[in-house]
């Protein structure tokens, strides 16, 4: 099979990318999922996360090594084998970053990508049903993004209780400022998920021009004379070849993007040559620079209504389910979290640092289920973290994931800024309207006190887990460390480009789905003008 344009990985980016690349009917485009098509009911109900996080059919299912930040702990890193990928079991949350994050980006030498020249993609990206006030909005784009249907009193109280505490009031973090405390917006339809695959492929997904191949693990670019000219796919233990006429665009991720690059001889080159790899382009940089969000989850005990005690029998769940067949409304509308705050932990600080999740659940193990008592989680972490972790390949084989060291809390201004975090949503739950409704504070607990830094850094080791926003490890600039120029083509490489969120120089200030589609958006825009 040979195409004008391969598109590797049908996640946020690549279903943006594929379905610009064949809008205007010029070329022929092939996408290529390793993961099914997206027929999973549950990946459609917003707290279908559930289910589909920890799914091998839908899910990686990665692992970290042990990690020291982490007290030598190993966790999950949930990261969607689907069409859509990730954005079809996250937690739909809707989140554009800073102003400024794009400017760094720009100052550190990515030309096109500071905050003025990636507007307009998040602008043609979104169809934003809410208030625009600040003319920064979409309005027609593919992307539905809108309000939580579900409104609980407690998360109500805390972004009350925030506001008492001195913090401002933010309608829209997604506008003019992101400082403040308000609602998450979700990447919804009605009372459905929107992901990259409903947004960008399903209304086109029989465009004669766009071939979409599921089910097809891509094993390596083929690289001849300098340049990439095809990949090898693994379509049900059965080996074929896609051929690009023009360019390969790798869209895997910020784990399978550098994976597939190194197994195709991109990357350090002794690490490969230890492998057997034969090295095509050396470039250091390929793995490294990963950048993740950690949560701290502090949890507190309430006399109000949560979900906890909402779903605590088969009747109950029974009745939630039967709510959303009728109406799409109710708790199987409910996103990962439902309140937020961007928030500065020192009042020098020129933009926010930490960022809130408020949920009205709790539990040690969301998979497992919810606590049997009334709780809420103020999840809280660092949003632009200094620690940066790596990954490099297993083996050859590309059927093994790549070893994945996260390196978290590596740095004095990071554990010093998540300990910060974890005592202002501790301040914040001593404030009206949320101090009345608070019974006892389950997490961190009494066993660590409010100014005992050294004890809430320890508790964070031993509990906090990823946000599920791993970025960084293709890097985009112009310095020896990059992956990419900032046109997005590999060094070394003719015919080949990363769009997805591992070609991030610096991680966004907050969850990282709307950035790498804004990626995607970009990208297409790139190949197009050259073309």
């Amino acid at each position: 099979m040979e195409f004008d344009y391969v598109v590797v990985g049908a996640g946020s980016a690549g279903c943006a990318v594929a379905n610009r690349l064949s809008q205007c009917g010029k070329y022929n485009v092939a996408l290529i999922e390793a993961g099914p098509k997206d027929n999973n009911p549950w990946i459609h109900v917003p707290v279908g996360y559930y289910r589909t996080m920890g799914n091998p059919k839908s899910d990686w299912r990665y692992e970290t090594q042990s990690d020291a930040g982490i007290a030598g702990r190993s966790i999950p890193w949930p990261r969607g084998r689907v069409m859509g990928g990730s954005s079809s079991i996250n937690g739909l949350l809707y989140v554009r970053g800073q102003a400024r994050d794009f400017d760094v980006w720009s100052q550190l030498g990515c030309a096109g990508w500071s905050w003025d020249e990636v507007l307009p993609y998040f602008k043609r990206s979104e169809n934003w049903d809410g208030i625009d006030e600040s003319g920064l909005r979409g309005k027609d784009g593919p992307l539905s993004v809108q309000s939580a249907r579900l409104k609980r009193d407690i998360v109500d109280h805390w972004v009350d209780a925030a506001v008492t505490a001195g913090y401002q009031r933010n309608y829209d973090y997604n506008g003019s400022t992101q400082e403040g405390v308000g609602h998450f917006q979700l990447t919804m339809k009605g009372g459905r998920r929107c992901s990259s695959s409903a947004a960008y492929i399903t209304p086109i997904k029989n465009r004669k021009n766009l071939k979409i191949i599921t089910n097809a693990q891509t094993k390596k670019v083929n690289i001849v004379n300098g340049r990439a000219i095809s990949v090898d796919i693994d379509i049900k233990n059965k080996m074929d070849t896609i051929s690009a006429r023009r360019e390969i665009i790798i869209c895997a991720g910020a784990i399978g993007s550098p994976q597939i690059l190194m197994l195709s001889g991109i990357g350090p080159g002794e690490d490969l040559k230890n492998l057997g790899i034969n090295v095509i382009s050396d470039l250091a940089g390929v793995g490294k620079n990963l950048q993740d969000h950690l949560q701290a989850r502090p949890v507190f005990k309430t006399d109000l209504s949560t979900i906890n005690t909402e779903t605590s029998n088969y009747v109950k769940k029974a009745l939630i389910g039967l709510q959303y067949i009728l109406t799409q409304r109710g708790p199987m509308t409910m996103a990962a979290s439902l309140g937020t705050g961007f928030l500065k932990t020192e009042d020098h600080l020129e933009t926010p640092d930490i960022q809130f999740h408020i949920q009205p659940f709790s539990a040690d193990m969301p998979s497992k289920g919810a606590h049997t008592f009334s709780a809420f989680t103020a999840s809280v972490l660092q949003l632009r973290p200094e620690s940066t972790g790596y990954l490099k390949l297993k083996s050859s084989n590309y059927l093994d994931h790549p070893d994945i060291h996260p390196n978290y809390l590596a740095t004095i201004t990071d554990c010093k800024t998540i300990v910060k975090g974890v005592q202002i949503a501790r301040e914040i739950a001593q404030h009206e309207p949320l101090k009345g409704h608070v019974t006892d504070e389950y997490a961190p607990g009494s066993e660590v006190p409010l100014d005992d830094e050294e004890g809430t850094l320890d508790w964070v080791r031993k509990t906090a887990v990823t946000i599920y926003h791993p970025t960084g490890t293709c890097k985009m600039g112009t310095d020896e460390m990059s992956v990419v120029s900032p046109t997005l083509k590999v060094r070394g490489v003719e015919g080949l480009r990363v769009a997805d969120a591992s070609i991030m120089p610096k991680i966004t200030s907050g969850n990282t789905n709307a950035p790498a589609i804004m990626i995607g958006e970009k990208a297409s825009d790139l190949i197009l003008k050259e073309a």
